[in-house]
């Protein structure tokens, strides 16, 4: 009889085991464990494959620039436009846009964000990237040798070109290259193809050297939290706008037209942002007054630029009197802070577009300000054009050594 008893109750608790289980079972599937919401890109709007070039028509490019390069290509890569929410000089909402370049590798790697020189058309901004375009040389080189690259457009290229490019201006310069780069790393985080490690390298020459360390002031200031920033190498850019315009229109210059139209570019850019709306004839001696308003900066200038302006204008300068203008320059001088980036500036000594004191200059100020890891590379004799390969020989090496 007591046996009989327990085999029933053995049998009720099973039945009361199972009843429970299936019960809770049940709640299980009728309230399953909440899942994530996928994150929306903030920055990122669009992605399209624009081109794919193998390691053997990389090294065919790298043999046509300088044979010893080729021996530095290791893989393909993928080339992609990419468009992204920024903002333009006034505040308002715009799309943008930059190539990103992708290396055909399995092997986790690093970033380089890559700020272009000084294009006078939208077909060689980054995401078109034509044959002959900087993006295209040098960065599917990089990209070869095991780097992602990221390549803004700027503002006035690309999803912009409808806009005007704000020529050497350090805030819309900054802050457009970083939300490309906030949009790369939205991008990187829904691929499989390559894994970034996190690090992230920024260079640049010319007006890409002044844009790069516009960039690194931005990071270190406000995203440090955001990128782990591990070495900037800047190239011949016009870092302290003061003393250049200073020196402009008080001395006599190389008097190349060039060159002239490029420090044309860059005082109406400013007075255009600043809303100074000067007319030209506050600035300019005639005929260059009339031909400014008529073509803008694109007007042939061959003298010393110093003596197409008015002697109003410059006094208005040297005394302080034109606050407005003074203030402009002053807000884009760039170099005034102290970099915790290790920092290589490269820079010709005899460079006559953009002069030689600009890197000394900021050099001085940063390590005078305490900057533990800051370095001036100085090409003996180079020109503008001539440093260019010193400066990416230098970059590599530099980006090397802080991995």
């Amino acid at each position: 009889m007591q046996k009989f008893t327990s085999l029933s109750h053995l049998k009720k608790y099973f039945f009361l085991l199972f009843w429970s289980i299936s019960v809770f079972n049940a709640c299980k599937t009728d309230n399953p464990t909440p899942v994530e919401p996928v994150e929306e890109d903030k920055y990122l709007k669009e992605s399209s494959v624009i081109k794919e070039l193998s390691k053997e028509d990389i090294t065919q490019k790298a043999n046509a620039l300088n044979p010893l390069l080729a021996a530095y290509v290791r893989n393909g890569v993928k080339v992609y436009k990419i468009t992204y929410n920024t903002k333009n000089t006034d505040g308002t909402d715009i799309v943008a846009s930059g190539a990103l370049i992708l290396p055909a590798t399995d092997q986790p790697i690093s970033m380089i964000s890559v700020q272009h020189g000084t294009i006078r058309n939208d077909a060689s901004a980054p995401s078109n990237f034509s044959d002959d375009s900087e993006a295209a040389s040098f960065g599917s080189l990089f990209g070869a040798m095991g780097y992602i690259i990221a390549y803004p457009d700027y503002i006035g290229y690309g999803a912009s070109k409808d806009l005007p490019h704000p020529y050497e201006h350090r805030a819309s310069l900054a802050s457009s290259t970083l939300d490309m780069l906030r949009a790369a790393k939205e991008f990187l985080k829904k691929q499989t193809a390559v894994k970034w490690d996190e690090k992230l390298y920024v260079a640049g020459y010319s007006e890409g050297g002044y844009a790069t360390m516009s960039l690194q002031r931005k990071i270190e200031e406000e995203a440090s939290t955001e990128f782990n920033l591990r070495a900037s190498s800047c190239g011949a850019g016009a870092y302290d706008k003061t003393a250049f315009m200073e020196y402009i229109i008080n001395s006599p210059t190389h008097g190349i037209s060039s060159y002239n139209q490029l420090y044309l570019w860059v005082l109406l850019t400013y007075d255009r942002i600043y809303k100074l709306n000067k007319p030209a004839s506050y600035y300019f001696k005639e005929p260059f007054a009339t031909a400014v308003t008529n073509a803008s900066f694109n007007i042939p200038i061959n003298q010393s630029f110093n003596t197409i302006l008015n002697d109003s204008f410059k006094t208005a300068l040297n005394s302080g009197a034109d606050k407005g203008f003074v203030d402009a320059i002053g807000d884009n001088d760039v170099y005034k802070f102290k970099p915790k980036t290790p920092t290589r500036l490269f820079h010709g000594d005899a460079d006559k577009l953009v002069f030689y004191f600009n890197s000394k200059n900021a050099y001085d100020y940063m390590k005078g300000a305490g900057a533990a890891d800051v370095q001036l590379i100085t090409v003996p004799g180079g020109d503008h054009p001539s440093s260019i390969v010193t400066f990416l020989a230098g970059t590599l090496t530099f980006f090397t050594s802080t991995k």
